[in-house]
């Protein structure tokens, strides 16, 4: 495998997964948005997107040790060498407080100290040695404002600045760049444009300019300086996008990226040799299960999109984590809505 030069920046992910709209409460939806560039409902693919541009060796999707219980709509982070899975709900569906973390050493889960509460379609996110969760949805997905960090070191969680009264969300966006964390879009009662950051050494968050499309249920990266949202969707299931949003903090502006090669939302996404990589989905019309098997890479440098090999059991409602270039994926949904599964595999290239 010949190596390859990766983003000479931080990186970072998140994901959060979609429930069906019946499972939502009334007025939950929000409205589509109605201009052009808006999340459309067409679930269809480009063939335009090229193999990967380096010899990654046949990558090949791998049965990990399975979760202790189904779960879906969680946060998923890389810390300490380790993937942690953060809330979400089990098979009944019931909502989970519960932190695991996988040790890949060992192929074995760990339960670590709950959330004060459940929670689930989390921004999650990790600075040094400390894990957040910046805002959330909640017992009839009630939009969260709650703000806890959790130290890895001392296994507890913490009180942390909440989200400004009005921004809370859940179901959005987030990227990291140094010690800053972006939230972008997200559910409160329906699909929003918000755009903010949180410093996590002054505990405390900034409005941005915000997205120029409102959306949730997509990914997000930070690279060469600056943020990628890429995916989502505006209101319902089906009405899922592939366009690419750039935002760059030294001028406060947004613009557009090269389009995702599958529109889809809920999906799962992470960073792997300077690649955006970005896995299953909600919303595939073409398929009974409603869930997407693509596997599609992005690079920020270039502004191209790349094919991998499709997911050897497709997912939505997850995220993913990377450590040493191998990319896991724990739990998430088989079938559209709920259907949580306790399935881990990865894709090492």
């Amino acid at each position: 495998m010949r190596a390859r030069a990766t983003v000479a920046t931080t990186l970072a992910w998140v994901v959060l997964a979609a429930c069906g709209d019946d499972d939502r409460p009334p007025g939950a939806q929000g409205a589509l948005p109605t201009d052009a560039s808006a999340p459309s409902a067409d679930a269809g693919r480009r063939d335009d997107a090229a193999p990967l541009p380096f010899d990654a060796g046949a990558p090949t999707w791998v049965a990990r040790a399975s979760l202790p219980e189904p779960r879906q709509e969680v946060a998923v982070v890389a810390a300490d060498g380790r993937v942690w899975v953060i809330g979400g709900f089990d098979a009944a569906p019931r909502q989970l407080p519960s932190l695991l973390v996988y040790d890949p050493r060992t192929d074995t889960w760990t339960p670590k100290a709950a959330l004060p509460e459940p929670l689930h379609h989390i921004h999650g996110a990790v600075v040094g040695r400390r894990i957040y969760a910046l805002g959330a949805l909640g017992a009839g997905f009630a939009a969260k404002n709650v703000v806890l960090a959790y130290d890895i070191d001392a296994d507890a969680w913490t009180p942390r600045a909440p989200m400004p009264q009005g921004t809370e969300r859940g179901g959005g966006m987030v990227a990291t760049l140094g010690d800053v964390v972006y939230v972008a879009g997200g559910l409160r009662g329906g699909a929003v444009d918000d755009f903010s950051a949180y410093d996590t050494t002054r505990d405390a968050w900034e409005t941005l300019p915000p997205l120029p499309v409102a959306r949730d249920h997509g990914v997000a990266a930070a690279a060469s300086g600056k943020v990628f949202v890429i995916g989502g969707r505006g209101g319902s299931i089906g009405g899922h996008t592939a366009r690419v949003d750039v935002y760059d903090p030294a001028t406060r502006t947004w613009a557009r990226g090269a389009p995702m090669p599958t529109s889809r939302g809920g999906m799962a996404a992470s960073v792997a040799r300077g690649l955006v990589l970005v896995a299953g989905g909600e919303g595939d019309a073409q398929r009974t299960s409603g869930v997407f098997v693509e596997v599609e890479a992005y690079d920020p440098q270039k502004d191209e999109w790349y094919t991998l090999p499709p997911m050897r059991t497709p997912r939505h409602g997850t995220g993913a984590a990377t450590i040493d270039d191998v990319v896991y994926v724990p739990g998430g949904a088989t079938t559209q809505g709920f259907g949580a599964t306790d399935v881990v595999e990865s894709l090492a290239f």
